[in-house]
């Protein structure tokens, strides 16, 4: 299978969960879905049509740290601004919170849409990933085939959350899957499987009937680990949930 494999680099970024709004903003510890999406949008100057979309993600830091951040709270007001005779309608107060951020951000994007090529080798807009200051760029963009694998290794990605039942080497999130732009940025919600570690396919447990031979998508310029390349789990923006962990 043909792929778009982007690679994007950059000095901070943050993915700050939804809910957290004072106090204390951690960071989801990849980009969700929903992010992916805005960022691709971002590349092609518009807003996409999610289906038939699937992209599999491979996102790594150098270190993780906590920073002081504010921002001002805006409240009603009255009276006059100070020395003047206009009147005062808003007024604000300064709300200091931590945010989790990660230094040096690198993420290996592969899109089943080779035709965006272009798009990616002269963005729209300016390359971005989370927040709008978190300024990346892209140092490898080319389009390549990705194999078909008796078995892989995985590490630092984002996997269907069906993956709980054959491992215990991660764990699971509820992440932004998209952002519906024709109702407001309505966010739909779902669940996914996050590995960190690397894990072989080879330690997955399988209760019942194993899949078949030749069923994992592997990326072959990957390094080589006892005979194994990194494997790729492609997901999607829209429809069902991602429930299947055999990706080929």
């Amino acid at each position: 299978m043909r792929v778009l494999k982007i690679v994007a680099e950059g000095l901070t970024t943050s993915f700050r969960y939804p809910h957290f709004i004072q106090s204390v903003h951690p960071s989801f510890p990849m980009p969700p879905p929903s992010t992916i999406y805005g960022h691709i949008a971002s590349a092609l100057g518009n807003w996409f049509d999610p289906e038939g979309v699937q992209f599999a993600i491979h996102f790594t830091y150098d270190a993780k740290q906590r920073d002081i951040e504010h921002t001002i709270m805006l409240s009603s007001s009255s009276g006059k601004l100070k020395g003047t005779k206009i009147p005062k309608v808003l007024e604000g107060k300064v709300n200091p919170f931590y945010r989790e951020l990660f230094f040096f951000p690198r993420l290996t994007l592969y899109i089943n849409q080779i035709d965006w090529l272009p798009a990616f080798q002269s963005p729209r807009y300016p390359v971005l990933l989370g927040r709008s200051q978190d300024l990346f760029t892209y140092t490898q963009v080319k389009i390549i085939d990705v194999e078909s694998a008796t078995e892989a290794y995985f590490e630092k990605t984002l996997l269907p959350y069906s993956t709980n039942r054959h491992t215990s080497r991660g764990y699971a999130i509820l992440m932004p899957r998209l952002l519906d732009n024709e109702r407001m940025r309505h966010p739909s919600f779902s669940r996914y499987f996050v590995i960190e570690e690397r894990i072989s396919s080879r330690e997955f447990l399988w209760f019942g009937k194993k899949p078949a031979e030749g069923h994992y998508w592997v990326d072959p310029d990957t390094p080589e680990v006892k005979g194994e390349h990194r494997g790729l789990s492609f997901l999607s923006f829209v429809g069902e949930d991602d429930e299947t962990f055999v990706l080929a």
